[in-house]
């Protein structure tokens, strides 16, 4: 991290982290950030249900809720990038404060609860989108919906022509009931309906379903089965957590997912148990607590075939990103793998 990033970020924590958040943005905008651009090599490309990747490592859902700062996310060095949640209309979520710091943890609590803007201002932003970055968008459904799986399709059908590919996210626990979605008969109904609505687009794109890590191994195997019945072309694992298991921090007891360091070993845990439920069939994106090249080798040889982060930029900042990548590359090629496909499940 250079000193230019150190005092920013000792900036950033004088400020509400909701705050911070939104001046981050505005900072990448304005210029204000040195990004490395593209961080690529042949050891690193890497594809994922059909994208081509120059590296696995994307952006997670939430750092860039309404797409304000795609240009310059673009040049930070992920290898893919996802934004949103997007709901049908827009919503302000849940009542404010709602976004907190556990730094003794390394983790973060948030209850946004799918503030967003909506599809129409989400699709508009997507009109001018970097042409040659790997862009998707979270699929949300609004707190008030008289019909939450239709939600999903809806903002698909209406952003879908400028999107790589899209997540269908029934994980979020911020919004009521919405992890019910989860269930068997109605997780394959949404998806059906979903897919129905992907096949309608002039490019169809690959679908992906994000899942919480709070799952049992019957729920993990039910949600294998149904993604394996309805050709779902891959798995997001996963989001965040209610568990508040060892923490110390001051906010542990606040309501909301946990995200960051905490999260780690049992995302870790959670993906490798659906890559064994689908035999390495389906394609996963390993998410939860990554922060330095270890984990992230780790998330790959438990079975992901890309990987995203959020919170640890909180505090680590956006050279992270190349940080992780160059740590990757040796461990891969210490171990004599000359790709990232190579290594995907090879630690099970």
């Amino acid at each position: 991290m250079s000193w230019l990033e150190q005092i920013g970020m000792a900036a950033f924590r004088q400020l509400d982290p909701e705050t911070a958040h939104g001046v981050a943005l505005k900072a990448l905008n304005m210029g204000l950030t040195r990004l490395p651009g593209e961080i690529t090599s042949p050891r690193l490309r890497c594809d994922l249900a059909g994208l081509a990747l120059p590296n696995p490592l994307g952006l997670a859902a939430g750092m860039d809720k309404n797409a304000v700062a795609l240009e310059p996310l673009s040049r930070a060095g992920f290898g893919f990038l996802e934004v949103g949640a997007t709901t049908p209309r827009p919503q302000e979520g849940n009542p404010k404060p709602r976004l907190y710091r556990l730094p003794e943890d390394g983790g973060v609590i948030n209850r946004f609860g799918f503030n967003n803007e909506g599809m129409e201002a989400m699709a508009t932003r997507l009109e001018t989108r970097p042409a040659k970055a790997v862009i998707g968008l979270n699929l949300g459904a609004n707190k008030d919906s008289a019909d939450r799986a239709e939600d999903f399709s809806r903002v698909l059908a209406r952003c879908g022509p400028k999107l790589d590919f899209a997540t269908v996210n029934v994980s979020s626990p911020n919004t009521e009931n919405l992890r019910e979605l989860q269930g068997k008969a109605a997780l394959e109904a949404l998806l059906r309906g979903v897919l129905e609505t992907r096949d309608g687009l002039a490019r169809p794109i690959p679908i992906f379903l994000k899942i919480a890590p709070d799952l049992d191994e019957a729920e993990i195997a039910d949600i294998a089965e149904v993604a394996g019945t309805v050709g779902i072309d891959g798995i997001v694992a996963t989001n965040t957590t209610l568990s508040r298991e060892g923490l110390t921090s001051a906010h542990a007891s606040e309501t909301g997912g946990l995200s960051g360091a905490p999260l780690f070993e049992k995302s870790t845990a959670v993906l490798a148990r659906l890559f064994s439920e689908t035999g390495g069939k389906i394609p996963l994106v390993g998410v939860g607590g990554i922060a330095t090249g270890e984990q992230a080798y780790a998330k790959i040889r438990a079975g992901a075939s890309a990987l995203q982060i959020y919170s640890a930029l909180v505090y680590g900042g956006l050279s992270l990103v190349a940080t992780i990548l160059r740590d990757l590359e040796a461990l891969l090629e210490r171990d004599g793998f000359a790709s990232v496909a190579e290594a995907v499940g090879t630690g099970r």
